[in-house]
């Protein structure tokens, strides 16, 4: 079932406040009440038409922006966590790891001099959090090119 323009429209709308105001505390009912849609609906339809959840999504932006405080280098992580909206450092430092390909402290302090020459739009397209790890300047999980295959487990 495709979605009619009305309802793209009006998930759009969720998705532009969740842009705009990632550092909120979102959740899926306000952002269903957003698209004027009922919890569930709206879920089903933003992964739908996105192919995410609107949790992932919201993530996704979270991490995205924490990014871009952490190559400034002048905010802990534990800072970087609230500011972006986050609850609980664990739960950040997790989806970090799991959308950047390492930690929060170890991305802090990597040298991010080759992204400093580059437009802000530019350093977005190049540094946005990707599922599976893929950090600018390296492909995969923890640099491990994507078309390497890990070794095959014994027994299995």
């Amino acid at each position: 079932m495709t979605a009619d323009l009305d309802e793209l429209r009006r998930l759009r709308r969720a998705r532009d406040r969740m842009d705009r105001e990632y550092a909120q505390p979102l959740d899926v009912p306000a952002l269903a009440r957003t698209a004027l849609m009922s919890t569930a609906h709206f879920s089903r339809r933003f992964r739908e038409a996105y192919s995410e959840t609107p949790y992932s999504y919201l993530m996704t932006r979270r991490i995205e922006r924490a990014k871009a405080l952490l190559r400034r280098g002048d905010l802990s992580v534990t800072d970087v966590c609230f500011a972006v909206g986050c609850t609980s450092l664990g739960s950040f430092s997790t989806r970090f790891a799991e959308l950047v390909g390492e930690t929060p402290s170890a991305y802090r302090a990597r040298d991010h001099d080759d992204l400093r020459p580059l437009p802000v739009c530019q350093t977005m397209a190049v540094a946005r959090p990707r599922k599976g790890g893929a950090a600018e300047g390296r492909g995969g999980v923890r640099g491990r090119a994507d078309s390497e295959k890990p070794p095959p487990r014994p027994g299995a």
